[in-house]
């Protein structure tokens, strides 16, 4: 892996992506931060080297570079997911990348259902912790301890500092941000009523199929790392409707301002 971190490290750096500051991954239906970034460079996955391609037609593929907040930051549009067939090990080569190219914080967002019954579709959740239910871990390879520690200690995995911060932001700007414990699965398929009252059972507040390999694998490089989840259906096993995945892309745009709003000021901030 060392081999191809580098060769995709120096070719990123000859495009001129020198010196980013923060990392940022966007999730589902969550790419209008883009429009607030004075972009310098821009390059579809497929172009880089050793890069994993994006296959979710809502996933736009792009690595950007460019300055937000005053900040120079570098950008996944679009990231990768267990379901499109990549291992946890393409999942989060993204991040060791961003990592390389020297970012010291990682801000990342996704889309997911809320299971907390006091959480309405269209409002934000401020990541505090995380349940694994992917099956594996993105660390789980030869040679991991290359990277960093090989036992990583979890207890803690999202920046408590980059975490008050938003929640400070938040009551400022009157934004809806509840504080939660997200749940990752595999996919690509929903869950069912009974899945959905086993995940409230056991501590989660929302669900997606995302994030968690890449909290893992930033804590392992120990990197400072925040996340914050769309809320875009509502998972009451005794109320539930049939998905509608236009719905919830519709709800994550019509949500997408405040989370810009967030991650803006924030990163103006650090």
């Amino acid at each position: 892996m060392k081999e191809q971190l580098n060769k995709t490290v120096n070719f990123l750096r000859e495009k001129g992506f020198e010196k980013p500051e923060i990392g940022i991954i966007l999730g589902t239906g969550l790419g209008k931060l883009v429009e607030k970034i004075v972009i310098e460079k821009e390059i579809s996955y497929n172009h880089i080297p050793h890069f994993p391609t994006a296959t979710v037609e809502f996933h736009q593929g792009k690595f950007i570079y460019g300055e937000l907040g005053g900040k120079k930051v570098v950008v996944m549009q679009g990231r990768f997911h267990l379901y499109e067939g990549y291992s946890l090990q393409d999942i989060t080569y993204p991040v060791r990348i961003m990592n390389e190219l020297g970012i010291s914080n990682l801000l990342v967002s996704n889309a997911a259902g809320a299971i907390n019954k006091t959480f309405k579709k269209g409002e934000l959740m401020l990541i505090d912790d995380h349940i694994n239910l992917q099956g594996s871990s993105p660390l789980a390879f030869k040679g991991v301890s290359q990277f960093g520690e090989r036992f990583v200690d979890m207890s803690a995995p999202y920046n408590e500092k980059m975490n008050a911060k938003f929640k400070s932001i938040a009551a400022k700007e009157a934004i809806i941000l509840h504080k939660g414990v997200y749940a990752s699965v595999v996919g690509p398929q929903l869950e069912t009523r009974a899945e959905y009252q086993y995940l409230g059972i056991i501590g989660a507040d929302a669900v997606g199929m995302s994030t968690v390999p890449e909290i893992i694998v930033a804590n392992h490089l120990q990197l400072p790392v925040a996340a914050i989840s769309v809320l875009t259906d509502e998972c009451d096993p005794d109320n539930l409707q049939p998905v509608n995945v236009e719905e919830i892309i519709e709800i994550a745009n019509q949500a997408e301002p405040k989370l810009v709003q967030l991650f803006t000021e924030l990163i103006k901030s650090l």
